[in-house]
């Protein structure tokens, strides 16, 4: 009986949330309907999801199951052992990260984070990894924003598959100069010293905290310099195999 009446009240309570706080789509932004979806129907479609084949390092798309590196994946050295991403970075895609990003849409993430949880369930199985390692932004700009867009997606899934988030061990010690305007060797030298193992991991305290291996996880990957500076840290420190995942992915690299 008393289950009875705490269920109908969890769901009266849940109800009513959804009345004062709707659901809204990470698409179109407007309230999603049904009510009980995460998304638009009609928003999916908008989405460009990643469709094999893909490049064995970093998880683009590539024209033939034939290339098995892409352009980039060729042309520069990768630390990190592969990765993986659930979109192709498209306008849609490009402005629901900005919306999470600068509008404090983090609820987005619940679908990104659901849709990532059930793609990948079979990749993390192979990978057997023991952390989830959020992209760190500079405490300035979570300052600002409130929140790190990379440890909010890292939450949801390490709470979809049961592993541990571990916020602590990589920090980001220098607010470098935008991104967006340079190219992928410029990016590179840009964050080579953004990075660094929080000074609180003591050298003898390292065994038992350092994962073996380690999935970075951060919102977009386009010329992939901020994994693979992140990925020379941690393997400067003993991790001894890093993959990521993204929720968007550049084209045509």
């Amino acid at each position: 009986m008393k289950d009875l009446i705490y269920e109908k009240t969890l769901a009266a309570g849940m109800a009513l949330v959804n009345v004062l706080f709707p659901r809204r789509c990470p698409v179109c932004g407007r309230i999603v309907y049904p009510e009980r979806e995460m998304i638009c129907p009609s928003c999916i479609s908008r989405l460009s999801v990643v469709k094999q084949p893909v490049c064995k390092k970093c998880g683009k798309e590539v024209l033939s199951d034939q290339i098995e590196y892409c352009l980039d994946c060729t042309r520069h050295h990768r630390t990190f052992d592969s990765g993986a991403a659930l979109l192709n970075y498209n306008e849609a895609a490009k402005h629901s990260m900005a919306a999470i990003k600068y509008k404090n849409k983090r609820e987005y993430l619940d679908f990104y984070g659901a849709a990532m949880v059930s793609r990948f369930g079979k990749l993390m199985n192979l990978w057997q990894a023991d952390a989830l390692i959020p992209v760190p932004i500079h405490p300035s700009r979570r300052r600002e924003r409130g929140f790190n867009q990379a440890e909010e997606l890292a939450k949801r899934l390490g709470r979809g598959w049961g592993l541990p988030v571990d916020r602590k061990l990589l920090i980001r010690r220098k607010k470098t100069a935008p991104q967006r305007e340079l190219n992928p060797s410029q990016r590179l030298r840009n964050l080579q010293e953004a990075f660094q193992i929080n000074p609180s991991y003591k050298e003898e305290d390292k065994e038992g905290k350092v994962p073996r291996c380690a999935v970075l996880v951060d919102d977009i990957y386009t010329t992939g310099s901020t994994i693979e500076a992140c990925s020379r840290v941690l393997k400067s420190a003993g991790v001894e195999e890093i993959h990521f995942l993204t929720v968007c992915i550049g084209i045509g690299r």
